[in-house]
């Protein structure tokens, strides 16, 4: 009789370990998930194409520009400095390269309730103020700029279009003077869209964008 007692005991305390340890790792399962890093796009990864509002009220996606040849994808804002600064450049970039197949897709993917300047109407004033010639679009859900990996505005993606596939051919800075254009002598966008004109491989294919840090939904 002693002896059964002895075993009962160890069965319910052996029931307790594992209904203990079950339960620990289920709480931790989803927190593991939660915490997953997404990854983002390296040099040579096929991307996926969005639909994003414009400045102009209409939705954007990069199969919509049937005849380009690829696309300058820049993750910009309004407030910050360094975006400011390159702003005139941007235009330059879709002025030189829209009519050979490159054209600049400007995306804010800053959280507007975090950094109120880079708001919906606010993209439509600056937009209207700077002259911008290229799609405007905004990153509503934040869904968009971490597939890219994005981490900075601005952040420049440099696409080709190969097979009907969209391939990175270039990820980091415009340039490497963001403070003065005069003082460039680094054009990293741009040597890399004239060497997928000219049918050659990019030399450098990735720098580190300098910038203001995407302002994240809390």
């Amino acid at each position: 009789m002693k002896n059964l007692k002895i075993l009962m005991s160890a069965f319910i305390v052996g029931l307790g370990l594992l209904s203990f340890t079950t339960t620990d790792h289920d709480k931790n399962k989803p927190q593991k998930e939660k915490t997953a890093a997404v990854k983002g796009y390296e040099v040579g990864d096929e991307t996926a194409d969005f639909k994003l509002k414009n400045i102009d009220g209409k939705m954007v996606s990069l199969s919509d520009f049937k005849t380009a040849k690829g696309f300058i994808i820049i993750f910009t804002c309004n407030h910050c400095p360094y975006a400011k600064k390159y702003e005139d450049r941007i235009v330059e970039l879709d002025k030189k390269y829209k009519d050979q197949g490159y054209p600049v897709i400007a995306i804010n993917p800053n959280d507007p309730n975090v950094q109120p300047e880079d708001g919906y109407k606010q993209m439509i004033d600056r937009a209207k103020q700077k002259g911008f010639t290229f799609p405007y679009l905004v990153d509503e859900g934040q869904k968009i700029y971490p597939q890219y990996g994005a981490t900075k505005t601005p952040h420049v993606f440099v696409l080709q279009k190969e097979n009907g596939k969209n391939i990175v051919k270039y990820i980091g800075a415009i340039d490497n003077n963001y403070d003065n254009p005069n003082d460039v002598t680094e054009y990293y966008a741009q040597d890399a869209v004239n060497a997928l004109i000219k049918g050659e491989p990019v030399k450098m294919t990735k720098t580190v964008a300098i910038g203001c840090t995407i302002k994240v939904k809390k």
